[in-house]
């Protein structure tokens, strides 16, 4: 049976599919070769095996996502795990278009690690780099029409009728002087076999897609009746608390639990292994505050002699250093041009860019809830990746993969923190798991990151320095460019280093350069080792890419003269694949009055464009400061938005991606919106000395403007972030004279 609280996952990697990998490639580059299989029930196309039928896979079997009741309510399951994205909402309104389901009936659910859920075009688990609707479109309008067509060939059956003859509307079926609801013929249509082929609306007859919708758990939301997996409640379940070494992959020289099996609550303190080789100790209670109390009486001495101690200052150095040397060359075709030329420029622009460590500070801190017994082991937990963590969960526990089973929670959150290709957080939980049981005290228990465990033991997006060396003329013509990153690599390494590692560079720390200005650049990187566990983080590698190529663009267009909307249209002029992007550029300058309308004293424009996973915002926004000398910050008074992701399935839910991602994107130029290292050890702790968007930051004015379009529909999760730091810092530059290079953004 469906179960309507449960979610599916899926992975971060954007740039996987840029790659080339095969799924056979991915299978033996990740978790072994009888993991992969398993893993990824397509991937007998990469052994040369014939394909399947359409309507035979796993993900189009209408049963495996589609349940209706007697009554009519109609359960659609998301192929996907939803952190606040809408993508619940927007799969269950692609199938309910071509089901003509009643949309005041349906409800959503989600999937798990099974077969039946993986990407239909990665052929795995994964939610992230903005590919939900983007891969799932066909996918849910078949299942919707499959659907239908079963129903109606039931009803045929049923009342002795050709099924030609009926027709399927509003979850009603009605012919032959009859009618009747979707769920008087349910449970007969899925006993039919699933039709191969199926004609899909026209949409010039779409009543669901792109038209603005609500979420359908928004009222559970916003009445606090939403569970997340910080609720899961399991009969005579314990929770857990892990201590962990100040600095990454320290371990236990010494320890005394003697205070802390004197709280009250406390059960067992256990020392457990965590992720990457370190080791921790957790200790388990009755309830949280028990747990906590019972941590904070442990007296642990760490073992930090082997284990490198990064240091913030030290680290800037060094990477500003390595950015002054030739890197790997970037592999692709566009970043090898000969860039020599810049140095007889007669104009020229040398900038070295400094970006942070940044947390993902989630709302909802990481928790996973573990249920082992002998031959089985259930985990509650929110998950962008399922499948994959099921096979390494098997391994913790000493199961196989079929006696697991991954129960996906609704996420407060994720920004990619819930994607760890080591499965880190939920395999700490099943370790925790399996000392209870061999201590003899099995019981189910919820192991929980506070607040400051997730900022000051977490993954975190790398810190990264660019340098670039630009000759232009006085046209602004760029001559040469010559380009290096330093950053630490996410992918090398990883489980999936095989999707986007090639030949010493990892594609997620270029993505974003370069496009879709035809300038002849020179790019290489350097990956330097850190003893700092790396992760993706909205946008990926466009969260550094975008603001360095945009306030470029933006400072190249100021030094010639140039209006700098005028100058980027003319770089993408004669570019047909920046046709989306001077759409998306028209869209918010016309929205904002650009160019036709006055400034109050004090405020200036600020414009920045970028595509990131195949959708294209750009920002034109009006911004003025507060302050005094040092002290100075910027107040951001309006943000106009011009998308383009071609087709629009849900128009609200792409609007308040886009609101949503700007200020987050607003908190990284925020004074200590950072995460710092010294002697090893995260110096932040919570919001309060990490600085956060509030609402008194927000601006006062944020419109939306989308382009229409019919082509195939893109991704949204992540592409409104990239460009507003470089469009507010482009603003910034005319108020101040200072060109910003540094985020958060420091005034002198």
């Amino acid at each position: 049976m469906l179960n309507p609280h449960r979610i599916d996952q899926l992975l971060t990697a954007g740039p996987a599919r840029a790659a080339g990998l095969s799924r056979r490639g991915f299978v033996t580059t990740s978790v072994g070769g009888a993991v992969g299989l398993a893993l990824l029930p397509g991937a007998a196309l990469a052994q040369g095996q014939p394909a399947a039928k359409p309507g035979s896979k796993p993900t189009e079997q209408p049963l495996a996502f589609i349940s209706i009741a007697p009554d009519g309510t109609t359960t659609i399951l998301c192929n996907r795990m939803d952190m606040g994205q809408g993508i619940e909402t927007g799969l269950a309104m692609l199938c309910a278009e071509d089901l003509d389901a009643d949309w005041s009936k349906v409800r959503t659910g989600f999937g798990d690690q099974k077969g039946a859920y993986v990407d239909p075009m990665f052929g795995m688990h994964l939610t992230g780099g903005s590919n939900s609707i983007k891969n799932s479109y066909t996918q849910y309008r078949e299942l919707g029409a499959r659907t239908k067509a079963m129903l109606l060939a039931a009803a045929a059956q049923s009342w002795g009728v050709p099924a030609a003859s009926l027709k399927a509307e509003n979850g009603v079926i009605s012919g032959a002087g009859k009618s009747a609801g979707y769920g008087e013929f349910f449970d007969a249509a899925m006993k039919l076999p699933v039709p191969e082929a199926v004609t899909l609306k026209d949409p010039s007859a779409f009543k669901l897609i792109g038209k603005p919708t609500g979420l359908v758990v928004s009222q559970a939301k916003s009445t606090g009746h939403q569970a997340y997996g910080m609720d899961v409640q399991l009969p005579g379940m314990a929770v857990a608390v892990i201590q962990r070494p100040p600095v990454f992959n320290g371990k236990v020289a010494k320890l005394d639990a003697s205070e802390a099996l004197k709280v009250k609550g406390v059960k067992a303190v256990l020392p457990v292994p965590l992720d990457r080789g370190g080791q921790g100790v957790a200790v388990v209670a009755s309830g949280y505050w028990a747990a906590k109390k019972g941590r904070e009486a442990l007296k642990v001495d760490w073992d930090l002699a082997r284990v490198g101690k990064p240091d913030t200052a030290a680290l800037t150095k060094q990477y500003l250093a390595l950015a002054k040397t030739p890197g790997t060359p970037a592999p692709k075709p566009e970043f090898q041009a000969d860039a020599s030329a810049w140095a007889k420029a007669p104009k020229k622009i040398t900038a070295d860019f400094v970006f942070p460590y940044l947390n993902h500070a989630q709302m909802e801190p990481l928790a996973c809830t573990v249920d082992l017994k002998a031959d089985r082991c259930d985990f509650y937990y929110a998950s962008q990746m399922p499948g994959l963590d099921a096979m390494a969960l098997a391994k913790a526990v000493g199961l196989k993969p079929e006696q697991v089973q991954i129960n996906v929670q609704m996420a407060g959150g994720g920004f990619g923190r819930r994607a760890t290709p080591a499965t880190e957080w939920p395999r700490e939980a099943a370790a925790v798991a399996v000392a209870l049981q061999q201590a003899g005290k099995p019981m189910p228990v919820k192991v929980i990151w506070s607040r400051e465990d997730d900022i000051k033991a977490g993954y975190y997006r790398p810190m990264t320095v660019h340098r670039a060396e630009i000759g232009f003329d006085a046209s602004g013509k760029v001559l040469g460019w010559q380009h290096r990153i330093v950053s630490q690599s996410i992918l090398k390494g990883s489980p999936l280093e095989g999707f986007g590692y090639q030949k010493g560079v990892d594609g997620t720390t270029t993505e974003g350069m370069r496009d879709p200005y035809d300038i002849p650049m020179n790019l290489s990187v350097h990956h330097p080792d850190v003893n700092v566990p790396v992760l993706w983080w909205r946008s990926v590698g466009s969260t550094h890419t975008a603001y360095v190529m945009e306030t470029l663009v933006d400072e190249i267009a100021f030094s010639t003269k140039q209006d700098p909307v005028a100058y980027r249209m003319k770089l993408m002029a004669g570019n047909p694949k920046a046709d989306r992007h001077r759409a998306a550029l028209q869209a918010a300058v016309d929205k904002s009055g650009y160019g036709k309308r006055k400034l109050k004293p004090g405020q200036a424009w600020g414009v920045a464009v970028h595509e990131s996973f195949e959708s294209v915002v750009a920002y034109v926004v009006v911004a003025s400061m507060k302050g005094k000398g040092k002290d100075r910050q910027p107040v951001l008074q309006e943000v106009h938005a011009g998308v383009h992701c071609n087709l629009c399935v849900n128009p609200r839910a792409v609007e308040t991606q886009v609101q949503g991602a700007a200020i987050m994107a607003l908190g990284t130029t925020m004074p200590t919106h950072h995460v710092t290292f010294k002697d090893g050890a995260v110096e932040q702790n919570n919001f309060y000395d990490m600085a956060m968007p509030r609402l008194t930051d927000a601006p006062k004015v944020m419109t939306v403007s989308i382009v229409p379009s019919n082509d195939l529909p893109k991704g949204m999760g992540e592409p409104g972030l990239p460009p507003l730091a470089p469009a507010l810092a482009n603003a910034v530059a005319r108020l101040t004279g200072q060109r910003q290079r540094e985020l958060p953004f420091r005034f002198a």
